[in-house]
């Protein structure tokens, strides 16, 4: 049977919504004979930065010869993209056929995204990985991916994310993303507010893990040739030349170099020149992925108030005449809160409706931002929000496309010449 059928019976099971708890995913990798045992895990949470952190450390890993796998969510353009090994795609033949076993093995009751995190294990152990970098979804100790028994946690920052389903406030979002943890474990944590990194310590304090936080255990800044000087507690490297653009990404970089530190500790083998190189070729589409074109076109997935703001600081590194900025975004976001450090920036504002379910429809967005005192034209659907702006571009100009993953999803697959299936999970 085609992936295209297969996807089809997997995307209905979305009617079950988001159910926390891993019950379910536990009982269909038991059917499938625990694949998730056949290669060691790492899990990645957090709010922001996971995909890119994830990519970093696969590429490190892949460079110093590990067979290497990523899962991450949501895709872009593809569902294939969810499933990395070495940093390629999976093929979609190949997954058709174990996607087809899988969902003949689910519950009845099973959601999408624990058919999905079992694919991703039934997938590894088909490809006989070493190592996989595993993104947690939206959760911690309730998301499938905890299924897993890591051997090593990385935590992205954390901030108010998903909160109808992992608690109101900052603390109780941050206590449920840490219970992930592994006991004895060692964590990698990225620099994080004072509530948050408490309830990581307390964590930590219980489970006897050992813990790394950025800033007083490990630590990278830029240096006037524009390279990243990173400093370790056993390795140091100097001028890195990040692959993912942005200079939020040192500290992405640098969480995956302290991870890789660990991992040496405790016996991996991973070469200094695997470290650099590894940096140096990671990549990760929609995150401050430049278009060329005239004028060119900046694709971010920000989509969030803190991602927003990480964007603001990046756009400091370009120069444009004018920046012309087209944007959509979900109906359940702080949209007011998002926008707040982009709009100094940008001269010109285009709204779009993306093409899914739960996008804000351009009209709406573009009276949120009139009420916040700033004028925009509806444009309707995304294509016709970029050719809009281009027609108005002049030489020098530069067209930033940000406001939701999907938006992103959506451009790309324009430019791409490819189906777009916007797929939350």
């Amino acid at each position: 049977m085609p992936l295209a059928a297969l996807l089809e019976k997997l995307y209905a099971r979305r009617r079950f919504g988001i159910r926390p708890g891993v019950d379910r995913v536990a009982v269909l990798l038991a059917r499938l004979g625990n694949p998730e045992r056949t290669f060691r895990s790492i899990h990645v949470v957090g709010t922001n930065g996971k995909g890119s952190t994830a990519a970093f450390l696969t590429s490190i890993l892949s460079c110093s010869g590990l067979r290497t796998a990523q899962f991450s969510s949501p895709h872009l353009i593809r569902f294939t993209e969810r499933f990395r090994i070495n940093g390629s795609e999976y093929p979609a033949d190949k997954l058709a056929v174990i996607l087809k076993t899988v969902l003949e093995a689910a519950p009845e009751e099973a959601t999408f995204f624990e058919i999905t995190t079992a694919l991703s294990c039934a997938v590894f152990c088909e490809e006989r990985v070493e190592i996989a970098v595993v993104e947690a979804g939206m959760g911690g100790v309730s998301d499938a991916t905890a299924a897993l028994a890591a051997e090593m946690t990385i935590v992205t920052p954390i901030a108010l994310d998903h909160a109808e389903y992992l608690g109101e406030t900052l603390v109780e979002i941050a206590r449920e993303k840490a219970a992930i943890i592994e006991p004895r474990t060692p964590v990698i944590s990225a620099a994080q507010s004072d509530e948050v990194l408490l309830q990581i310590q307390q964590q930590c304090r219980v489970g006897g893990n050992l813990l790394r936080v950025f800033g007083p255990d490990f630590s990278a800044d830029w240096n006037q040739q524009s390279g990243l000087d990173y400093r370790g507690s056993s390795r140091a490297f100097g001028n890195l030349k990040p692959g993912i653009p942005g200079r939020y990404q040192s500290q992405n970089a640098a969480v995956a170099l302290a991870a890789a530190e660990q991992l040496i500790a405790h016996g991996t083998h991973i070469s200094e020149a695997a470290c650099v190189n590894g940096i140096a070729t990671a990549h990760w589409p929609g995150r401050m992925e430049l278009i060329a074109g005239a004028p060119p076109l900046l694709l971010d997935g920000a989509h969030n108030p803190a991602g927003a703001a990480a964007l603001a600081e990046a756009l400091a590194d370009y120069a444009p005449a004018r920046i012309l900025l087209v944007t959509g975004a979900c109906a359940d976001k702080d949209i007011r809160t998002i926008y707040v450090p982009i709009l100094p920036l940008v001269a010109q504002i285009y709204t779009v409706s993306p093409a899914v379910e739960r996008a804000l429809d351009d009209t709406a967005l573009s009276r949120i931002f009139s009420d916040m005192g700033r004028a925009s034209r509806c444009c309707g659907a995304v294509v016709s929000g970029i050719q809009t702006a281009r027609a108005d571009s002049r030489p020098g100009d530069l067209i930033l496309v940000c406001g939701s993953l999907f938006l992103v999803g959506e451009v790309k697959a324009w430019l791409e010449n490819s189906d777009y299936n916007g797929i939350r999970g």
